[in-house]
């Protein structure tokens, strides 16, 4: 029985809307021709990416950025007040 649900639900999830890809097609999309597949050996036997003058300086910019992201999500997620109150826990009447 259970079975029945599941396929029933992936059945009504397949029926669902995409707005993005709508807008997508909206914008003049659907008249382009789709890109050109390339073998994996061509696409490697490109130039090595290189770096420009001003990425040095957007890239540590970025990297403190996410630096500090990454240390506001170490901060507890309760406060210690709070914290405090929960350990006292519940009075029993």
């Amino acid at each position: 029985m259970w079975r029945l649900w599941i396929t029933l639900g992936l059945a009504l999830s397949a029926c669902a809307e995409f707005p993005e890809v709508d807008a997508a097609l909206a914008t003049g999309a659907q008249g382009q021709d789709y890109p050109e597949l390339l073998p994996f050996e061509q696409l490697l036997s490109g130039d090595d990416p290189r770096l420009a003058q001003g990425d040095d300086a957007a890239l540590r910019a970025r990297a403190a950025d996410l630096r500090a992201r990454a240390d506001g999500l170490r901060r507890p997620v309760i406060e210690p007040q709070t914290r405090d109150r929960m350990d006292d826990g519940v009075a029993e009447p």
